[in-house]
């Protein structure tokens, strides 16, 4: 997992691709975290992107750098803990104008029985399970 998260933090962005009734949604983000051993992402309540998590847990991200492209699939489990918040938004300081862990609209996701699979045209495919 750690693999996971040293390329997903150098790449920058990911995207994150849920899905809205029938309709794939895709849209980037850049937050990732690792607290008490389990890989976490962060969002608003408020935005769309919280409700579709919340029909549908399963998603997927993609993050693409030198060549390599990285993608998770997996289930999104919300951490509603201050703690678990806290850790993200210490991580990402420029976030705190938006957020705050007790503001009701931060929200922390960790994946759980996630498959990361590394790809790249030129060597064969490595999966991490986590």
């Amino acid at each position: 997992m750690k693999k996971v998260y040293d390329f997903l933090k150098e790449a920058g962005t990911y995207y994150l691709a849920t899905v809205e009734g029938d309709q794939p949604r895709v849209r980037p983000f850049g937050t990732v975290n690792i607290f008490e051993g389990k890989l976490y992402i962060q969002t608003g309540k408020v935005k769309p992107v919280s409700k579709q998590i919340a029909a549908n847990r399963k998603v997927e991200i993609c993050a693409f750098k030198d060549g390599v492209w990285l993608r998770v699939a997996g289930e999104l489990v919300e951490d509603d803990r201050i703690e678990a918040k806290k850790s993200m938004l210490d991580a990402y300081p420029e976030l705190r104008g938006m957020y705050d862990e007790n503001d009701g609209n931060t929200q922390v996701f960790y994946f759980k029985n996630a498959t990361a699979t590394f790809s790249s045209f030129t060597s064969a495919p490595e999966t991490v399970l986590f």
